[in-house]
């Protein structure tokens, strides 16, 4: 037994499970910096020891290989932008409010994490198939659109949205207008030469974004 080995058994559980939470913490954070900037393909494991200034071998104990590692990012990278809309507390504003907040917020979290643009490219990249087999990932996902459901039926039965929206089809249209836009603003600013990301720019895009998204939902 090694001595780290030893130290280990001598800590109370408690405080070892802290020490693995802390441990994979740093690692998918090492992670998720090495995935974005240089692709699943890229991504190399000596690096993102590095990162995490550990050892390489503990992360392979945790996670068993690259691909393992790239799935775990992305399913926290799901749980972090989950957990920040339920902090928006959306089911105790008016629906409409609500759907504007969440417009907002998407946006901001976009311009915010650009980082997790460059993960969901990479996944998109790989078809996905790091996220096919994740039922994490979908339970992460799953309440948003259950909550948006809700937010739409309030605001159908009180008369301020018209009915038969599908919130699925709504935040994939929510998401996919910020996401293109971002993704894409470099070869948009230059093929229209118009620099996108200047601060009215980017205010204007919002206002559009909210615009599109109510005049769709609110009822005539």
């Amino acid at each position: 037994m090694t001595r780290a080995s030893r130290r280990d058994t001598a800590l109370p559980a408690e405080e070892r499970v802290r020490d693995a939470d802390r441990s994979q913490s740093t690692i998918l954070a090492a992670a998720r910096d090495e995935f974005a900037e240089h692709g699943l393909g890229g991504a190399r494991m000596d690096r993102i020891a590095e990162r995490a200034g550990l050892n390489k071998r503990l992360i392979y104990y945790y996670f068993q290989d690259k691909e393992a590692l790239f799935q775990a990012v992305l399913e926290q990278s799901y749980r972090d932008i989950r957990q920040a809309e339920r902090q928006l507390n959306l089911l105790e504003l008016r629906p409409a409010d609500a759907l504007r907040r969440l417009v907002e917020f998407t946006w901001a979290y976009y311009l915010d994490h650009p980082e997790f643009l460059t993960l969901l490219n990479s996944a998109n990249l790989h078809k996905a198939r790091h996220l096919q087999g994740s039922r994490r990932a979908r339970e992460l996902n799953s309440p948003l659109i259950e909550m948006l459901a809700r937010i739409l039926e309030r605001g159908r039965r009180e008369g301020s949205f018209r009915g038969g929206i599908d919130p699925l089809q709504l935040y994939i249209s929510i998401a996919g207008m910020a996401y293109f836009y971002l993704s894409n603003n470099h070869t948009l600013s230059a093929i229209f030469g118009h620099d996108l990301m200047t601060a009215k720019a980017r205010e204007e895009r919002l206002t559009h974004m909210c615009d599109v998204i109510l005049g769709y939902a609110l009822r005539a």
